[in-house]
């Protein structure tokens, strides 16, 4: 898919659009938007749900690209759904095309009986902040909820806590159960949802930089979140308010919720260049019985499953076995999706812009093809497009895996 040949509609009047600035010293090893380095695609399908499922021979330097860090958003655009949509689609002959877009106008790109499935997970004030029996100072990140009074937990402190080890966090105390890597498995005194809900903190993602405040506190959430447990947002669910999710249903456009608790690895960065080395945090995720019907309804009406963020594709696909058919139920997910994979579920795909050389990028290189996906960075970055959690999104509106 060259360059060349892609095709970009004046859309909406851009402002404060400017050239990319120049590589500074110590950018020698990232790429410029737009050039990343190409590859050779080597066909073949996914080879599994909870491991490395891509085919391709590509290394983790294959995502990098530079980013103007003024492009990374710090706060949610003045509304939901005035959030900027890049669109990005087929010409009638088959070529790319970009168009921007607002929010505001999926409706009309979508079609009467597609169905959108969400992520309904509901963020948790998972950033606690208490001392060691030494006196020292400890912050605490939940990744994931055990039970009532057990989670496993990201820490930070100047000297790491042993095995038996005993924190306190205000009144409540949690014993140290072990260390795996980069995690801590913490038993608390006591039920740990109302202690978070008591003394715990929003985890805004570490590339914004201002503290939570109440804005955080109604922004960072989707209004239709409603199960507690993830520590991040699915941010392409912050687009939508009630006026929008009414007007899609208006226009015929079927909803669905799935179940993702967003862990604190998501933001862990890919420590190895061979790409068959990540192994992927795992998280908990659900689909119900009636995501299945809707999705078979979807299916018999002609309608697409549009996956609304990469939280609800990896459900879904995690969900799936090669036929595409979808076992409801509780699991834990570590899918890792690179190009190569081949989607079972999924057809179309909201989602934000992602940071370089993440998992996420690899996933929506899968599913629309590396090269488009480089094109279409290269023009919102050129175009001002807002960057990651509060920034804006992208309409993936071509069928997943066959582009390159």
């Amino acid at each position: 898919c060259p360059v060349a040949h892609y095709r970009q509609s004046a859309g909406h009047p851009q402002t404060g659009a400017r050239n990319q600035p120049a590589a500074q010293p110590g950018d020698r090893a990232r790429r410029q938007p737009g050039r990343w380095p190409s590859t050779a695609v080597d066909g073949g399908n996914g080879a599994g749900a909870d491991y490395n499922a891509g085919s391709m021979p590509l290394t983790l330097s294959d995502f990098d690209f530079t980013l103007p860090p003024e492009l990374i958003a710090q706060r949610p655009a003045a509304s939901r759904s005035a959030s900027r949509l890049l669109h990005l689609r087929r010409d009638g002959d088959g070529r790319p095309r970009l168009d921007d877009r607002l929010f505001r106008e999926l409706p009309g790109l979508l079609r009467p009986g597609d169905l959108l499935v969400f992520n309904d997970s509901r963020v948790i004030p998972a950033r606690m902040h208490g001392r060691k029996a030494s006196g020292g100072r400890v912050e605490l990140l939940v990744e994931r909820i055990l039970g009532p009074n057990e989670a496993v937990v990201q820490l930070r402190a100047s000297k790491p806590p042993r095995a038996g080890a005993t924190l306190q966090f205000g009144e409540a105390s949690a014993t140290v159960l072990g260390r795996d890597e980069g995690f801590w498995t913490l038993r608390f005194d006591r039920p740990l949802g109302p202690l978070l809900e008591a003394i715990g903190k929003l985890p805004l993602p570490p590339y914004i930089e201002h503290e939570p405040d109440a804005s955080d506190g109604q922004r960072y959430q989707t209004v239709y979140a409603r199960e507690p447990g993830s520590v991040a947002a699915p941010t392409a669910g912050l687009h939508f308010d009630d006026a929008l999710l009414a007007a899609l249903a208006a226009a015929g456009i079927d909803q669905a919720f799935v179940t993702l608790h967003v862990g604190a690895g998501t933001f862990a960065p890919v420590r190895t260049e061979n790409l068959a080395e990540h192994r992927m945090h795992v998280e908990r995720c659900r689909v119900d019985t009636a995501v299945v019907d809707a999705i078979t309804r979807a299916r018999r009406a002609g309608g697409r499953v549009v996956a609304v963020g990469t939280t609800a594709l990896r459900t879904l696909e995690s969900a799936a076995d090669e036929a595409g058919a979808i076992t409801p139920g509780i699991r834990d997910t570590g899918i890792f999706i690179t190009p190569g994979y081949r989607f079972r579920v999924v057809d179309r795909l909201l989602t934000n812009f992602h940071l370089p050389r993440s998992t996420l990028l690899m996933l929506v290189a899968a599913f629309a093809g590396l090269e488009t996906i480089r094109h279409a960075y290269a023009h919102a970055i050129a175009q001002r497009y807002r960057f990651f959690s509060y920034g804006d999104a992208m309409l993936l509106d071509l069928d997943p895996g066959t582009a390159c």
